[in-house]
């Protein structure tokens, strides 16, 4: 892990996206407040009489205006500044009606590389969908998943029972994200490669989909859970990226120390960092402490870039 130095640039103004008025087609796009939980339900908008099949239709056209990133300058989601949604709803696994994912396409025909992108413990907010966006943005087919069928957490204690529960069935949660991994390769406008990334929980289950997981490019990680067996880490077969803080208790920079330790000694290749003087979540959201996440998370950003282009292309 090498000491980094990178200054921010001042920012353009957030980007507008294409394929706004797709939003309408979509049939999953009602929330309900239920049990203190936030349920996906169905909707038909803006008709009952429209076909399926041409609001499927409807819905493949949306897209994302490619707008990368320029140096010096962070995604607009993650400083607050997300734009429209500019992707639809989709759900990715066959006869689950429940698990409705996030799908965010590039203009163009493409092909892109594409990401499976995997929520923090509160489930698939907004934010998260921002983000697809973005990386939509930036030239890769992105799909949001949906790890709690829906669901979504308001405070700590449901926010700790969904990860619970979750956890408690990793055999299916690894059959969600492969099931994700196998919409994407099955598009196409997508290369065939495809990696996953995730935060705190999400980047937990990212490495756990990296280790049991059917193949895919990439892998990474922020501030989830870890592993330190390099037996376990040696059924790792590509590169991992890993981005941590220095104020953080879970993982603590010890557990980050001894995760990079087991990787050199599985001989994973990976590129780790821990930043200095910011704790948990700092990356995801820039602007609850822009002063001081702000030049650690664009540094992320362009290490985050250089990898996923040598893993995915784009």
């Amino acid at each position: 892990m090498k000491d980094r130095t990178s200054l921010p640039r001042p920012r353009r103004s957030p980007r507008r996206r294409s394929g706004v008025a797709a939003l309408h087609a979509y049939r999953c796009a009602a929330l309900l407040a239920g049990g203190g939980l936030l349920f996906f339900v169905g909707c038909a908008e803006p008709a009952d009489d429209i076909p399926d099949e041409e609001l499927t239709s409807a819905a493949q056209e949306a897209r994302v205006a490619l707008d990368p990133t320029a140096d010096g300058e962070l995604p607009p989601a993650i400083v607050g500044q997300g734009g429209p949604l500019g992707g639809v709803p989709l759900q990715y696994m066959n006869g689950d009606t429940l698990t409705t994912g996030y799908l965010a396409v590039p203009e163009g025909a493409g092909p892109f590389p594409a990401l499976v992108i995997i929520h923090e413990w509160n489930g698939l907010v907004d934010r998260v969908r921002q983000v697809a966006d973005d990386f939509a943005a930036e030239g890769y087919v992105t799909l949001a998943a949906d790890l709690y069928q829906g669901r979504t957490g308001s405070n700590p204690d449901e926010n700790i029972a969904l990860v619970q529960e979750t956890q408690a069935d990793m055999p299916a949660v690894i059959a969600n994200l492969d099931a994700a991994v196998a919409y994407l390769r099955s598009r196409p406008d997508v290369t065939g490669r495809v990696g996953a990334m995730g935060w705190c929980f999400g980047g937990g289950i990212a490495l756990s989909f990296g280790l049991d997981g059917e193949n895919h490019e990439a892998t990474a990680i922020f501030y989830g859970r870890l592993v330190d067996d390099p037996d376990v880490l040696a059924g790792m077969d590509h590169e991992v990226y890993g981005t941590f803080a220095r104020l953080d208790g879970g993982p603590s920079p010890e557990q980050v120390e001894a995760f990079e330790a087991a990787m050199n000694s599985a001989g994973v290749d990976h590129d780790l960092h821990i930043y200095d003087d910011v704790d948990h979540g700092f990356w995801l959201r820039v602007d609850g402490a822009p002063e001081r996440r702000t030049e650690p998370a664009l540094d992320a950003w362009q290490r985050l870039k250089a990898y996923l282009g040598r893993t995915l292309g784009g």
